[in-house]
């Protein structure tokens, strides 16, 4: 059967207010579901991200690798919306959208008239997405949010690091991360939900929130159990084999879980004796002797490499611990489609990761690339909010929009 083509979210625009991660990572997946989304940046410099650290494509003055992480597929309009005419041009795009999302603190759109309470009214079917560090209400509210201080504060921090060491963050922005997968769940809800309702709605996603919900399983282990779970490095304070092992050339990581899968790595590694040594053969007792278990085994993987061992284990939960450019230069990867290059405007050929949504029948598109700043302000002016030519000659002499 040959797909329809269509992307699910076509039809659906969104104007978008988000900066940095959370925000734009939701919009960009949006954007490959199919959803126009016009992205609103300030005219003197854009999203904060388009200055960041790092590497640039194009060089000192081209544009941040940080930025094209997060962005693709929208379009950019260059607009000043703390000026009056600016929020007439945000009411004139609300008038046609489906969805908007902000990523201010509490309060600062509502001294625009851009908050909830201010447009609900004047556009009953539109979704409107607020994501901020502590919710829009209670004592916190008006506190900024950053991803380490939300895994320090939620407990995420406590349970990560070495076992006789300090908690230690996550070098991913993973709050921010999954705070923009739960957004994009939450806005596709809403859509759902508007289609029986006919009403849109409020959506409160707190960063705090995200962080303590992920918690999963080490969250109810203090709440059910009453004690902090232990910090245990790679390895697993409840599992064993579970952990990085040393090869002739590096390391892989084992996460046998089970007892079946045990045998089968006892087997795997030649030593079937393990499996009945009084030493190793419960879980509980594998945890206990967790430093033997992990030599005897060592002394074995240290005679092959980690690409050969990955192979013997392909019947197992176990893998090569790998560099970026190893992971990233893997075939596989680019056999995923997860590797694509996006001709930008102003700099030309940018190398990313693609989206890792898998359609049958509404494949998505991450064709697009990221926008150079206000690359779409007059198409946007013009085709949507409908001004003429003039107009938005006069809001660029006024430095409503660049």
């Amino acid at each position: 059967m040959s797909q329809s083509g269509r992307p699910p979210l076509t039809g659906v625009r969104i104007v978008d207010f988000t900066r940095v991660i959370a925000g734009p990572l939701c919009t960009q997946m949006l954007s490959d579901m199919g959803a126009e989304v016009i992205k609103i940046e300030n005219p003197d410099g854009g999203d904060d991200t388009r200055k960041g650290a790092g590497p640039r494509v194009g060089g000192e003055t081209g544009e941040s690798h940080f930025f094209m992480t997060y962005n693709r597929g929208k379009k950019s309009v260059a607009l000043d919306f703390t000026k009056p005419d600016g929020q007439k041009i945000v009411h004139r795009l609300l008038g046609k959208a489906d969805v908007m999302i902000q990523n201010f603190r509490p309060g600062v759109l509502k001294k625009y008239g851009l908050d909830w309470d201010s447009v609900k009214d004047k556009y009953p079917k539109l979704i409107y997405l607020s994501i901020s560090a502590y919710g829009q209400s209670g004592p916190l509210s008006d506190r900024p949010g950053y991803d380490p201080v939300l895994q320090a504060e939620s407990g995420m921090m406590s349970v990560n690091g070495e076992a006789d060491g300090e908690g230690l963050r996550h070098a991913i922005a993973i709050v921010d991360t999954m705070t923009a997968i739960h957004s994009a769940a939450a806005i596709n809800a809403a859509l759902y939900a508007r289609t029986s309702t006919g009403k849109g709605q409020h959506i409160d996603l707190a960063l705090y929130d995200t962080a303590l919900a992920s918690l999963g399983n080490m969250g109810s282990y203090y709440l059910i159990g009453g004690d902090q779970p232990r910090r245990a490095g790679n390895g697993h304070f409840a599992s064993a084999p579970n952990s990085s092992f040393e090869t002739s050339n590096g390391k892989i990581y084992m996460a046998v879980a089970n007892q079946k899968l045990f045998a089968d790595t006892c087997k795997a590694m030649g030593h079937p004796e393990w499996l009945t040594d009084p030493r190793f053969a419960t879980i509980a007792a594998r945890v206990a002797n967790k430093p033997e278990l992990t030599r005897l085994m060592e002394e074995v993987l240290k005679t092959d490499t980690k690409e050969n061992w990955t192979q013997k284990f392909r019947h197992l939960p176990a893998g090569p611990i790998r560099t970026m450019k190893e992971a990233l230069d893997e075939p596989e990867v680019k056999r995923r489609g997860m590797l694509k290059t996006y001709r930008h405007t102003r700099v030309g050929d940018v190398p990313l990761i693609g989206s890792n949504y898998h359609f049958s029948d509404t494949p998505v598109d991450d064709t697009r690339p990221p926008p150079s700043l206000g690359e779409h302000t007059e198409s946007v002016l013009k085709d949507i909010a409908g001004l003429g030519v003039e107009e938005i000659a006069a809001l660029r002499e006024k430095k409503v929009v660049g």
